[in-house]
């Protein structure tokens, strides 16, 4: 039979039945679509229709159906139209409405509804009327018809985000994943195609309680109901994602009212953690957020108030041992604290600023190619580095990654003044006569200026408390500096300081 013929047989089908009173039984919206064009071209109103579904079938309503089924869309906007043998045949006019319409019409026509078909119908019926507001959110017609295809599309999107696959044994053979859902709406058809696209060549099957679509690698298949419920699935691995869901689930960031309105209630039934999640809020409540909730606050930074570290400080128990030290957050990146090393009754001290990669690793200090230096230095003025206590300003390493390497990072001041606890103790230990300051932090540190500068400084020396203070280049300094005539000359700077500070030694009657 031609298409003009299967057209004018519709339609005198559908005409007939209406004038005997009898409901249009449509199972699909290409069903709907042959009716509604018979009925508009005869000019039926949509009051005199009574529309039924017998069933459906599942992949005719979907708006990604193939050509073969939906006509193809012509820019001239007669969507309604016949095919074009039946077009030359027939001289009434032809139903006509625009793309965007129809476009709301096949998304619409997914949508769960007892009337829905003489709803669409009522709305074609209108436009060919020239009542073209029915498009419009304003008009009441319009507004149920907005609506409806807004919540197909959530209904879609919802799809997507919540089923849950679940993978069955090798030898059970295809599909080799199975899931099951519930959609308030007939959209199963639009949801397999996106499944198609993503899952390649695997076998996979989504059961809902009306239907089944089932995917071969190749072909897409309506398969009827197959299940009841997701009990009829099994997972060997589902045991090891619930395990990691109950790992991830923090008690102490739990928010109940916004996780059910992330996930609707209507969802979690069906999901495999929604078992869990009642007995994990109910935990939650029983002192699990509490808990969790010690170690978090613990690790918030919260506001930085310009106020000096140790005024900052809460009343509580000073650290008696250096690795117990929080006084700052450098600890939580380096590998230890690094302290100082040399005789318990040292009369030169020597400050540097910070551990390097190589003294975090070992815990001593000035052991890398700075400590080298050092020692290059020691020999040159002359002054025996076993006599010497050595020590640094911060304890624990501050650095910044670059690759693979821990790049030395210069400490914040708020670091320096939490650290001052540190070297107060050693200085107050030892009693050095001569404190030797290896660059600007550690000069800062151990006179507790902040507006001292390093250059106005060098071969200075300065009375603070009951030592003198001597204040020399730090040997990374040198390693750093380019050109050799600044290398020599911040390396002369270090012996000569060195050699005062022997000088004031002696001077002092320690010698």
């Amino acid at each position: 039979m031609t298409p003009a013929a299967t057209a004018a047989v519709v339609a005198s089908e559908a005409v007939a039945a209406v004038r005997a009173g009898q409901p249009l039984l449509v199972a699909s919206f290409v069903e709907w679509r042959a009716t509604a064009r018979a009925l508009l071209r005869a000019g039926v109103p949509p009051e005199t229709v009574t529309w039924g579904e017998p069933g459906a079938d599942l992949f005719s309503s979907a708006p990604a159906a193939p050509a073969s089924a939906l006509e193809t869309v012509q820019p001239t906007g007669d969507l309604l139209a016949a095919p074009p043998a039946e077009r030359v045949a027939q001289a009434t006019p032809r139903p006509q409405v625009p793309r965007s319409l129809m476009e709301m019409l096949q998304t619409a026509a997914c949508y769960r509804d007892h009337d829905r078909w003489a709803f669409l119908y009522r709305v074609v019926w209108r436009w060919q009327q020239g009542e073209h507001d029915v498009q419009s959110p304003a008009d009441p017609d319009g507004a149920r018809l907005t609506s409806m295809v807004k919540a197909v599309r959530r209904e879609v999107h919802d799809m997507f985000a919540y089923i849950r696959f679940r993978e069955r044994p090798i030898e059970a053979g295809p599909p080799q994943f199975v899931a099951w859902f519930e959609p308030a709406h007939d959209v199963l058809p639009q949801v397999a195609e996106h499944f198609v696209a993503r899952m390649g060549k695997m076998t996979w099957m989504i059961a809902t309680p009306e239907a089944s679509v089932l995917w071969d690698g190749a072909t897409l298949h309506d398969a009827g109901p197959l299940m009841s419920g997701p009990a009829d699935l099994e997972d060997d691995g589902e045991a090891l994602w619930l395990t990691y869901y109950r790992s991830i689930f923090n008690p102490a960031r739990l928010n109940t009212k916004v996780m059910q309105s992330h996930v609707p209630s209507r969802f979690w039934k069906n999901l495999p953690e929604g078992a869990l999640v009642p007995s994990m809020v109910s935990q939650a409540g029983l002192g699990a957020r509490r808990i969790g909730q010690v170690a978090e606050v613990g690790q918030r930074r919260g506001t930085t108030i310009p106020i000096a570290a140790e005024k900052a400080q809460p009343d509580r128990e000073q650290p008696s041992k250096l690795d117990e030290c929080r006084r700052c957050e450098l600890w939580q990146h380096a590998t230890q604290a690094v302290g100082g090393i040399g005789p318990d009754h040292a009369q030169i001290m020597l400050v540097g600023e910070q551990p390097g990669d190589q003294e975090d690793l070992s815990g001593q200090p000035f052991i890398g190619p700075a400590g080298q230096l050092l020692d290059r230095v020691f020999a040159q003025a002359e002054v025996d580095r076993q006599g010497v206590y050595i020590t640094n300003a911060v304890k624990h390493f501050k650095w910044e990654p670059r690759g693979k390497r821990r790049l030395h990072k210069t400490p914040a001041q708020k670091e320096i003044e939490a650290c001052h606890y540190w070297l107060e103790k050693e200085i107050a230990t030892r009693k050095p006569k001569v404190i030797v300051a290896m660059g600007a932090t550690a000069l800062k540190s151990v006179l507790q200026k902040g507006n001292v500068t390093l250059r106005d400084s060098l071969g200075q020396p300065v009375r603070h408390g009951d030592a003198w203070v001597v204040t020399i280049y730090h040997p990374s300094y040198v390693l750093r500096v380019p050109d050799e005539a600044t290398k020599h000359e911040a390396f002369a700077v270090m012996v000569e300081g060195l050699r005062v500070a022997q000088s004031l030694l002696e001077q002092s009657g320690e010698n």
